[in-house]
């Protein structure tokens, strides 16, 4: 029986929903910070990793 109730959780840092540990996140996950690539590639597209200022 899974135990997937009981899976760690995070926010995701551009959507702010929650998402659940992946297994291929095992060894990275201290590092995740977005729920998907979308996520990812669009917050670095509006400006979360650019300094143009």
């Amino acid at each position: 029986m899974h135990k997937k109730p009981h899976l760690p959780e995070k926010l995701c840092q551009h959507c702010g929903l929650p998402f659940a540990w992946r297994k291929k996140w095992r060894n990275v996950w201290t590092e995740v910070k977005y729920c998907s690539e979308r996520c990812r590639h669009e917050h670095k597209r509006a400006g979360g990793g650019r300094s143009d200022a």
